[in-house]
Order: C-alpha cells, then sequence, then structure tokens
C-alpha cells in the first residue's frame, strides 16, 4: 500500500495565505552591531505550530529574548501557522534557526541541510521524549486500530510527527488503507482533540504532550476517554541551524543554547510536556534516525514536505 502524500500544494496554500506570525524580542538591540554572530542584524527563529498560539507564542518569545540576550543580537521569533511553511521558510533562506517537530526536522535536513544542534531535557539532564496516540470515548465499541475501518478520524496536521505521519503508520501496520478511514485533518493538536470531546469524530489523535496540557489546563478528561494505540518514544523536539549558517555563527547558537539556565526553557518545555526541566542537551542527526526511518517507510521524500 502506497501511503506517499503531496506536500507541494499544502506548500502553495501557506504561501496564498501567509502562514507566519512575527514578533520581535527586542533584548539585546542596542549591542547588536558589536555582535559578530548577528547576521542582517537580527536573528530569525521558527517555531513549528505544536500548541495553542495563546499558549504557545510567549513562551516561544521567552526562549528568544534569552538567546537575543546571550548572542547579543535582536531574535524574531516566528511561529507558523502550518508545518510545511517552516521547512519551506528554512528553505528559502528566512529562518536561521528553528524549532521542527521530529518529521518537520527529517524535511528540513533534506530541503535545507537544517542541523539539529539541542532539545528539551529532564532534570537529570536526560534527553525527553513524547508518544503520538489515538484516543476513543471511553463507551465507545473501538478497542483497536483495526476497528477504526469505516469510522472518522481526527489527526492534526499534515507533515506532523505524531498528528499525522505515526497514526497513518499504525492504520499502514494494520493493514488498512487509507481510503477506508475518514480521515479529517483538524489544524492541529487542540482541534483535533477538540473534535473527539465535541463529538464530531469516533476517534482522534492525541500525543502525550497535549494530553498533559489538555488534561492541566480542564480542557480534557482522560477517565471518560480511552487510548487505543500508542507509538513507541519519540525524541523531543530538536532547535536546529540552517545549515549554510557560518560556521563560527552556528557554534555560538549552539553554545548559548546549551548554556541557558532551565528556568528559560521551562515554559516551552512544559508545552512538551518536560517537567520538571532540565537545560537543553545536544542531538545531532542520529538521535532522529527512527524519524528518517519513518518517512522512508511512508514514501515521503524531500519532495513531499
Amino acid at each position: 500500500m502506497s501511503l506517499r502524500r503531496s506536500f507541494p500544494r499544502q506548500i502553495a496554500l501557506a504561501l496564498v495565505t501567509g502562514t507566519v506570525l512575527a514578533l520581535t524580542a527586542c533584548g539585546g538591540g542596542d549591542t547588536a552591531a558589536e555582535s559578530p554572530t548577528c547576521p542582517d542584524g537580527k536573528i530569525r527563529f521558527g517555531v513549528e505550530p505544536f500548541e495553542d498560539p495563546a499558549r504557545l507564542t510567549p513562551a516561544a518569545q521567552k526562549l528568544g529574548d534569552a538567546l537575543s540576550k546571550s548572542l547579543r543580537c535582536p531574535v524574531e521569533v516566528q511561529v507558523t501557522q502550518q508545518y510545511s511553511a517552516e521547512v519551506l521558510a528554512m528553505q528559502n533562506g528566512k529562518l536561521d534557526i528553528a524549532i521542527f517537530g521530529p518529521l518537520g526536522y527529517v524535511f528540513a535536513s533534506q530541503r535545507a541541510d537544517a542541523e539539529a544542534v539541542a532539545s528539551f531535557a529532564d532534570a537529570n539532564r536526560a534527553l525527553s521524549t513524547y508518544t503520538a496516540g489515538i484516543w476513543v470515548p471511553a463507551n465507545s465499541d473501538i478497542t483497536s486500530v483495526q476497528q477504526l475501518r469505516g469510522r472518522s478520524l481526527a489527526l492534526g496536521s499534515t507533515g506532523s510527527t505524531s498528528g499525522d505521519a505515526l497514526p497513518r503508520k499504525a492504520l499502514a501496520d494494520a493493514r488498512i488503507p487509507e481510503k477506508d478511514v475518514k480521515i479529517d485533518y483538524a489544524g492541529g493538536h487542540p482541534e483535533a482533540l477538540l473534535a473527539l470531546t465535541n463529538g464530531a469524530v469516533d476517534a482522534a489523535e492525541i500525543n502525550s504532550q497535549q494530553l498533559a496540557s489538555a488534561t492541566a489546563a480542564g480542557t480534557f478528561d482522560p477517565a471518560a476517554h480511552r487510548q487505543i494505540w500508542s507509538s513507541p518514544p519519540i525524541p523531543n523536539d530538536p532547535i536546529t541551524v540552517r545549515g549554510d549558517m557560518d560556521p563560527a555563527f552556528k557554534q555560538a547558537v549552539r553554545d548559548a543554547l546549551l548554556n541557558l539556565d532551565p528556568a528559560t526553557v521551562g515554559e516551552i518545555g512544559a508545552l512538551l510536556d518536560v517537567s520538571p526541566p532540565g537545560p537543553l542537551v545536544p542531538v545531532d542527526r542520529s538521535t532522529y534516525q527512527p524519524l528518517f526511518d519513518l518517512a522512508a517507510a511512508l514514501h515521503l521524500t524531500e519532495g513531499d514536505a
């Protein structure tokens, strides 16, 4: 069964509608001219849309402010509305550094030579992980992925690791053609969860990060629902640097990230279900090899991102 998906249409839509919300972190602006690591007078920092923007934006801004201070250069934080738009922005040289979902990093590596440099760790400095999941109402007769045939399934967004690729891989592993499931792309993790709680679908993807966030916010009751599938652990989102940036800049960014106070990264780390927060830890391409393997299993290439 071929699971090849055409992503260029998503990219075209992103270009037409405009998919970047930009904020500027002003700390360090007065010393930008003095900094050897301030390309074009600012650093453009992209963030994937893995959480409600009302919660994600200030958390990302806090990280951007810390980098601005450390690198003595204004950091412009850009929260994209689509995963594909972030990959395209780095490919087109419009992002210098970016937080990608693991699968988004695979495509950014292929298209923009993105280099993974750091990710989120717990208080013991262990790289954090999360899982994809499929949930149903507690009173549903669905008890396995095999029983999703003929039912409706809410997924997050195309290009998402836990909100798209891994649930589709679960269908493939169960030998269920995608045409036999009514797949609804809700627009993001919060929207997929909402589709389930509102009774709009029979099942929905809810990853462990969104589960923790929504449960803490009181918008999801795990006792009223049941998980029928979970993925193996996924290494948490990498912070990357565009491959064609100056080596001195890349090293400076790496050093700055790895020396940030855990409290600085704790707010955005909490949205990634990292608690209690630890410092950022080094990662590289090999950390995410299972995601490169997943892209191969789904027949996705850099032309699909």
